[in-house]
C-alpha cells in the first residue's frame, strides 16, 4: 500500500512517500533518497517496486525546509549534509516504528543526488545495507567550508553496492575509481558495477538517458543484495 504522509523531522514536518507490503511481516525497511527532482513519479515508482519485493520503503522530502513550489534546482542549493542525515534518521525511525517492520533491519538507497545522500546516510546511521546509483559530487564539498561526503566514509559500517554509467560525467569513471580506492583503503565492504553505453540517470524511465538493459540488471542485482543483507 502506497500513501503520502507527513512525519516529524528536524526543521518541521516532512512529507514521506510510504509503502508497506500486504501481510504481517516482519519486513525489512529501506529509506529511498530522492533525486534532484524530489518526490516525483520516478521516486514513487522506486518505493512501489521495493514495496512489491517485500520491503517497507519510505522516501522523505529533503526539500521540506524550503518554500513549497520552489524549483528543485534552487532547493538543492540549500541542502545541508548534516540535515540530510538527520532526515534519513527520522525516516528510518518512522519506518522501523511500523508494526510490520523487522526490528533493526534497515537499508538505504538513492539515485543521482539521492545516491550521494544514500552514501551520507550510511556514514551516519548503522544501516545493514546501502545502495547508491550514479551518486554525484561525493568527492567535493556541497558548500564552502563543508567537508566532502567521501571524508565521512570511515563511518560506513555496512556493505555498499554502487552502480555507475561509463558515459557519465558526474560521477565519472574516474570518480568511481577514486571512491572505490578510498573505500578499499578504509577496508569497507563494497561492490561497484559500471555499464557500457550508459550515462547519468540510466535507471530513470522518464529520462531520455534511460537504458532498459542496464536498469533492469541493476534492479536484479540490488534486490538480490537487499534480500541477502536485510
Amino acid at each position: 500500500m502506497i500513501k503520502t504522509t507527513a512525519i516529524d523531522a528536524q526543521g518541521g514536518k516532512m512529507d514521506l512517500i510510504l509503502g508497506i507490503p500486504d501481510g504481517n511481516g516482519p519486513f525489512p525497511t529501506i529509506v529511498v533518497a530522492h533525486h534532484r527532482w524530489g518526490l516525483d513519479e520516478f521516486t514513487q515508482n522506486v518505493v512501489e517496486r521495493l514495496n512489491g519485493s517485500g520491503f517497507i520503503a519510505g522516501a522523505p522530502n529533503f526539500y521540506h525546509r524550503r518554500p513549497m513550489g520552489e524549483d528543485s534546482g534552487e532547493s538543492m542549493k540549500f541542502l545541508d549534509d548534516d540535515e540530510v542525515i538527520a532526515d534519513i534518521k527520522a525516516t528510518t525511525a518512522h519506518l522501523q516504528a511500523q508494526p510490520q517492520a523487522k526490528p533493526g533491519i534497515e537499508g538505504v538507497i538513492g539515485h543521482c543526488m539521492g545516491g550521494r545522500h544514500a552514501f551520507l546516510g550510511a556514514t551516519g546511521h548503522p544501516f545493514k545495507a546501502a545502495v547508491m546509483l550514479y551518486g554525484g559530487n561525493i568527492l567535493v564539498p556541497r558548500a564552502a567550508g563543508k567537508p566532502a561526503a567521501i571524508t565521512r566514509a570511515a563511518g560506513i559500517n555496512c556493505p555498499l553496492l554502487g552502480f555507475f554509467g561509463k558515459e557519465d560525467k558526474n560521477p565519472s569513471p574516474a570518480d568511481m575509481e577514486a571512491i572505490d580506492a578510498e573505500l578499499t583503503r578504509l577496508g569497507k565492504k563494497h561492490e561497484f558495477h559500471a555499464y557500457d553505453g550508459a550515462g547519468h540517470a540510466f535507471q530513470n524511465y522518464a529520462d531520455a538517458r534511460y537504458r532498459e538493459a542496464a536498469s533492469e540488471d541493476a534492479w536484479r542485482r540490488l534486490l538480490a543484495f537487499f534480500r541477502e543483507t536485510l
